[in-house]
């Protein structure tokens, strides 16, 4: 009796010792740096303190930072860390949070108004997707049309075309990637994205990863060789 309970005490043991290995490789991968040799983050909005030097020791070369959100909302940390962003070593861009709830116009001259135009820049990404905060459900020629507003503001201010970072779900409803002609930042955990109408320029590959330097998990990209 006693050896069966020791028995299933090391059974329950191995699977959580399995278990916890495999949640340390999972949080730990990213893309092999041969294939991919261009690799960054790109944060959510308010990601708090961020040790920028310690991030591309471990082995960013760019970071994507939330500028704005519809025609309302600024980061209270993008300026301080896009100020960090070169000192570190790290290119810089910045992402607006586009909402189906607002006027693209007004969106485009709120990101425009804070996000300064700075030669190091990398494009402008505008993420377009699904979000708590707005039910709104545009018929597709509108969002379309939307959209070609937001960007040609934007484009004339950055003088750099935008990236679409679209959700799988959006590109499926709204077939963005296939009637807006701009390269495309896809999202995938793990297996690389297949589901835009054209190849993906960035992928983020995994939304879980930890590295030293910012807490909690970070969004981590590569791009397309």
């Amino acid at each position: 009796m006693a050896y069966g309970v020791f028995k299933a005490a090391g059974a329950l043991i191995a699977a959580g010792l399995l278990g916890i290995g495999g949640w340390s490789f999972a949080t730990g991968w990213h893309p092999a740096q041969g294939q991919y040799p261009l690799q960054g983050v790109d944060l959510g909005e308010n990601p708090g303190a961020i040790e920028w030097g310690t991030v591309r020791a471990r082995g960013a070369d760019f970071a994507y930072l939330v500028a704005t959100s519809g025609a309302d909302r600024r980061d209270p940390g993008f300026e301080a860390n896009w100020a960090a962003l070169p000192d570190a070593g790290l290119r810089r861009g910045a992402v607006h949070l586009f909402s189906l709830c607002q006027l693209a116009a007004d969106q485009a001259n709120a990101f425009n108004a804070f996000v300064p135009r700075t030669a190091d820049a990398l494009p402008v990404a505008v993420d377009v997707g699904y979000r708590d905060d707005c039910t709104a459900r545009p018929d597709q020629d509108v969002l379309v049309g939307e959209m070609r507003t937001f960007i040609a503001m934007v484009e004339a201010h950055t003088r750099k075309p935008v990236l679409l970072r679209l959700s799988k779900a959006v590109d499926k409803d709204y077939q963005l990637s296939a009637a807006i002609d701009r390269p495309v930042w896809a999202i995938s955990n793990v297996f690389p994205p297949s589901y835009a109408a054209r190849p993906w320029r960035i992928w983020r590959a995994s939304d879980i990863r930890r590295i030293d330097g910012i807490e909690g998990p970070v969004n981590w990209n590569v791009v397309a060789p």
